[in-house]
């Protein structure tokens, strides 16, 4: 018998800061109308001095925690999904512990970029198969702007930074029944098309020198029309391998969340999906591209503002560099 598994909490976290079509038309050869159309993109939030992958973290998770009805204390497990940590060592997750004032927890960092939530959810879904009693922090975040060039303006317009955190535990105590809980989780990787969306600089494999100029790999570089093209396949693929593997038709989706990418990917897949328009929830003319924090700050935002209603199957899928991609099916 499967051990159950449920989000217990869903919280989320921007910055203040706001980078608006019309901000970037100071910064770069590009209009309001020339973004918007290509992205669906009006604004996206961006880190201030001093805001990093662990502080967002932080945020997020108090308000999971505080959505859970639960204190840090709690928690078993802290896992961090983010390829924007504040340092190599130590991990995100490391810090955020110290951060939520705990300690002698497993704590660690999930790197599949922007499907990192998905794989950071799935590896929860296995601590709490072999440890019904515990009790995972699950938290995707990036500060993408430190990561950006901000003189490319095929890549600066896309992203922004933010960070989502879900509670997954075993069955909930009577009194605090959780959100959601999670059916199945699918993962997929193709590692053929790696030099498609990269970030190598400062890798082993790009490493850097003492007084040696930041060159132009530390930051995004993509082959948008290869990504585009791959993504609203391997999207389309495992979502449809999901419903078949359900038996769930597309009538009974009640809510489908997307990878935040950008508006043409979300409705290239679902118009393949077949998925009606009022059904997909969508947030990315607020955000942008967040990675790895996109879709669970979709999912917190859509049962905050009551998208997500209570008794609805909800259908997510992701798309990141590596190539990673994945789906989820929740039923609240």
């Amino acid at each position: 018998m499967t051990t159950p598994c449920i989000i217990r909490g869903l919280g989320h976290c921007v910055p203040e800061t706001r980078l608006t079509n019309a901000d970037l038309e100071r910064m770069v050869d590009t209009n309001d109308e020339w973004i918007t159309s290509r992205t669906g993109i009006k604004e996206r939030r961006i880190a201030a001095k001093g805001e990093t992958t662990v502080s967002l973290s932080h945020q997020a998770a108090l308000r999971a925690l505080a959505d859970a009805g639960m204190q840090a204390e709690e928690l078993t497990h802290i896992l961090v999904a983010t390829f924007t940590a504040d340092s190599y060592i130590p991990s995100a997750a490391c810090m955020l512990a110290d951060r939520l004032g705990i300690k002698g927890r497993t704590a660690m960092d999930i790197s599949a970029a922007c499907s990192g939530f998905l794989f950071a959810l799935e590896t929860a879904r296995a601590f709490v198969s072999l440890h019904p009693q515990a009790k995972i922090l699950v938290t995707a975040t990036d500060v993408v702007s430190s990561r950006v060039d901000y003189s490319d303006r095929s890549i600066c317009v896309l992203f922004g930074d933010g960070a989502g955190a879900a509670i997954v535990t075993g069955e909930a105590p009577g009194d605090h029944p959780g959100r959601a809980r999670l059916l199945d989780v699918l993962l997929a990787t193709d590692g053929s098309a790696h030099d498609l969306l990269t970030v190598k600089g400062g890798g082993s494999g790009a490493p850097y020198k003492p007084g040696e100029t930041v060159r132009r790999d530390f930051f995004v570089e993509m082959n948008g029309r290869e990504v585009y093209k791959y993504a609203v396949r391997a999207m389309t693929g495992i979502c449809q391998t999901m419903m078949a593997k359900h038996g769930v038709a597309k009538e009974q989706v009640d809510v489908f969340i997307p990878h935040q990418a950008n508006l043409r990917i979300i409705d290239a897949v679902g118009a393949r999906l077949d998925m009606p328009a009022e059904r997909i929830f969508t947030n990315v003319q607020k955000y942008g591209n967040t990675s790895a924090a996109s879709v669970i700050i979709a999912l917190s935002e859509a049962v905050e503002s009551g998208f997500i209603k209570d008794t609805n199957l909800v259908l997510l899928s992701t798309f990141g560099g590596g190539f990673t991609y994945g789906s989820c099916l929740l039923r609240f």
